[in-house]
């Protein structure tokens, strides 16, 4: 008898105790090139010749994993003269809504601005006049002492940040601040694109009512889900809001696509924020993110946070059970008790359900979570709790809130959200970059 090559490939694997793996998809697509890439390659004028101030954090990354920061400093032609941090700071390290200082960069040689501690939008000083302004401020609060002298003025900003396509996200808002401090100070603004991680087809959600609940975690009328990138929406608010005042440029990608998630791009992943360390955790935050504004712990103090949620007073077997029983598309549930180390809950068990997604195509995160929600109410009754204020700016609207409070369906909630969506897809269209 004579045995096949396959199947002595096959017999050994077995007998070696290995398990033989599925032939990776090699795709047939360009690479995406990322917008810092594309502006080495071929607009460096924009930066040529300038004191450049570089609005960034770790996701300032080319595909090779090279910090712009260095590849800036790595240019003889451009002069990086300070740099600015969002939420968690340049290096990524604070946690959600810690205050971040000011310091000055002993590796980089470079004052480091935070866009969320000191000011929420650049003043006309930290601009115009660093020097000046690096005098001025009192750094004692700080425990810092600032050598002054180094540097004049920023000629032209760069904003470079991985977004995650939730509207409740503060980079965003950094974002349109920092551009409507450019005009003031009037210089120009670079917006080096990257992508949706999770696509740019899809939108969710509530449009913000603005100006009513416009803050700094939702700063203007965009829904939950966006579906658009960084570069997309600094287009859009220029454009809208800021009557194309802004000297803004857009740096494109190259060879990304609306319907392509992150890893489809074969670009390395940076976790964009400490809480949102996976792809996975990011799929499920533009309606995880709701939890935030209510009693329950929505995963944060845990290793996988907005993925698991619950409380104290929750049992993850009935709530699981009750969960998977409405046969939500794409989604699976699945019981966990967890005890969180910081946040909500630190150091009790909560039991609640960890959300597996089965198929993100047919996924939709927003109304998911008011069915999560929804159903825990009818649980639990008062013992879950809606923070109105908060709740309400997270959602930028008191109606969802109401509707859930008066127990209507999450079918007939969700329904209210299509003729918003259906304006801003039209409000959209002529800023998109991408087919």
């Amino acid at each position: 008898m004579s045995l096949r090559p396959g199947f002595i490939c096959v017999l050994a694997a077995l007998l070696a105790g290995c398990q033989t793996m599925p032939t990776k998809k090699i795709s047939t697509r360009s690479p995406v090139k990322l917008g810092v890439e594309v502006l080495f390659a071929k607009h460096l004028d924009l930066i040529r010749g300038k004191h450049v101030g570089l609005i960034t954090n770790p996701t300032g990354l080319d595909s090779q994993l090279d910090s712009i920061i260095e590849l800036f400093r790595a240019q003889p032609e451009v002069q990086l003269v300070a740099l600015y941090g969002p939420e968690h700071g340049v290096r990524g390290n604070a946690q959600a809504g810690e205050y971040v200082p000011f310091y000055f960069d002993e590796h980089f040689k470079l004052p480091v601005f935070s866009l969320y501690g000191q000011t929420h939008k650049p003043p006309a000083d930290m601009l115009t006049n660093i020097d000046e302004y690096m005098r001025s401020f009192d750094t004692k609060h700080e425990g810092k002492k600032v050598e002054a002298g180094m540097m004049n003025s920023v000629d032209v900003m760069v904003f470079d940040l991985q977004d995650v396509g939730t509207r409740v996200y503060t980079y965003v808002a950094t974002m349109a601040n920092a551009m409507e401090a450019a005009v003031n100070a009037g210089i120009p603004f670079v917006v080096l694109d990257r992508p949706n991680p999770i696509g740019g087809a899809v939108m969710e959600g509530t449009i913000l009512e603005y100006p009513k609940f416009s803050s700094f975690i939702g700063h203007y009328p965009i829904p939950l889900r966006h579906g658009m990138t960084v570069g997309e929406l600094a287009q859009l608010f220029n454009a809208q809001f800021l009557t194309n005042q802004c000297q803004l440029t857009v740096v494109p990608m190259e060879n990304w696509r609306r319907d392509e998630w992150f890893d489809e791009t074969s670009l390395p992943w940076t976790l964009p924020s400490p809480n949102l360390p996976t792809l996975a955790s990011t799929t499920v935050y533009p309606g995880q993110v709701i939890i935030e504004g209510t009693n329950l712990s929505e995963g944060r103090g845990t290793t996988k946070p907005f993925e698991m949620f619950g409380a104290p007073w929750i049992d993850g077997y009935v709530l699981a059970q009750k969960l998977n029983s409405l046969h939500l598309p794409g989604v699976k549930f699945r019981e966990v008790y967890f005890t969180p180390t910081f946040s909500k809950f630190s150091g009790e068990q909560c039991g609640g359900c960890q959300l597996h997604v089965t198929d993100r195509d047919l996924y939709r995160s927003v109304a998911t979570t008011l069915h999560i929600l929804a159903e825990i109410k009818k649980l639990y009754g008062d013992k879950l709790e809606l923070h109105a204020s908060y709740f309400d700016h997270v959602m930028g609207t008191t109606s969802v809130r109401a509707a859930l409070e008066r127990g209507e369906p999450p079918e007939k909630i969700v329904s209210r959200f299509a003729p918003g969506l259906a304006e801003f897809a039209k409000l959209r269209a002529p800023f998109l970059l991408y087919p």
